[in-house]
């Protein structure tokens, strides 16, 4: 098969990856091993690629965003939300891999915190190649109504927007902020309007504004500037620190800021009065448990959503990124055999 490789961890324009060919991984023990139909391009990834995240596996495949056909089951692979799965089955694999299930977080529904958590396209091989392998109980049944292209990026910008919702704190029929507007939060956007909630969106891309507003924003402006109305709670999607800054200021009384990313630009200084007092709030995204993956899974297969998606063939996956890491598309991007 063919697979890219984080060779060298660095700016994406210096080519950090390489296209190789290998082997075919086997199933192991509690394993699926699934042929990858789509695999989406999420900002994680670039994160990988560039560095900015610890090496944690040296030459990893990227991709955790994978839509596959289950094509073989290693031994004792189980079941996943009370299902079996078998040859021939469509099946997610999403960043979170694998955790202990034993320590105080697991044990208390936080397996999302737990210290020995594993991750797809980080600690083992993901998508951006033409099979991987995935521990079966951490693998998800895919909602109907979306097709392989569609679906890849649920299993993360989906998955983490939904979390990151949560995390927020929005009450019923409250102000959204979000701050940046790409794969993630144009999902998170459109769960947060089907709840009632009136979005507001910040971003400096002209294309993401007009996405924004073709998805129902009750308002757009830049990336900095003022929302019209006090927020009850907002979302920053850019990894950019300084955002943090005017997204607590537009917070309301005991409003709530979650940052949704793995990886995030140093934050200026904080002005107590301005940006934290009266119980405003900051709050980080880390991961996701499995519940929350099939909580927004669910709520896909019953209200549709959205997804704007630019395809590229595996074989220019380092030109995905590349796009990415430029701001040459709107939504979400994907991979295909």
């Amino acid at each position: 098969m063919i697979a890219w490789r984080v060779r060298r961890p660095g700016p994406i324009d210096d080519g950090p990856l390489d296209l190789v060919r290998e082997p075919v991984p086997e199933p192991g023990a509690g394993e699926l091993l699934v042929r990858v139909l789509a695999c989406g391009v999420c900002r994680t990834d670039l994160h990988v690629a560039e560095g900015d995240l610890p090496v944690h596996r040296v030459g990893v495949t990227p991709g955790h965003e994978v839509v596959g056909e289950v094509v073989a089951l290693g031994p004792e692979a189980t079941v996943s939300a009370g299902r079996p799965f078998a040859p021939g089955d469509r099946v997610g694999i999403a960043w979170l891999r694998r955790t202990c299930g034993v320590c105080r977080y697991c044990l208390r529904g936080a397996e999302n915190l737990c210290p020995d958590s594993r991750y797809t396209g980080w600690d083992a091989d993901g998508g951006y190649a033409e099979f991987a392998t995935i521990p079966s109980d951490y693998a998800h049944h895919l909602p109907a109504g979306y097709d392989d292209a569609e679906t890849a990026p649920l299993l993360c910008a989906g998955i983490i927007g939904y979390r990151a919702l949560q995390r927020a704190d929005l009450p019923q029929g409250g102000r959204l902020g979000i701050y940046g507007f790409g794969g993630s939060a144009h999902i998170a956007a459109q769960v947060a309007l089907a709840r009632g909630a009136e979005v507001h969106v910040m971003t400096r891309d002209e294309a993401a504004r007009e996405l924004a507003r073709e998805l129902g924003a009750a308002s757009v402006q830049g990336a900095a500037d003022p929302p019209p109305a006090p927020l009850d709670s907002a979302i920053l999607f850019a990894p950019v620190g300084e955002l943090v800054l005017p997204a607590l200021a537009a917070l309301d009384r005991g409003g709530v800021l979650a940052i949704a990313g793995i990886h995030l630009s140093d934050i200026p200084a904080l002005n107590y009065q301005r940006h934290l007092f009266q119980e405003r709030e900051i709050r980080s995204v880390t991961a996701n448990t499995r519940t929350d993956a099939r909580e927004f899974l669910a709520l896909a297969e019953k209200h549709r959503i959205t997804v704007t998606t630019r395809g590229y063939s595996l074989d220019r996956a380092d030109r995905a990124l590349a796009d990415l890491a430029h701001g040459r598309f709107t939504g979400a991007a994907f991979l295909v055999p």
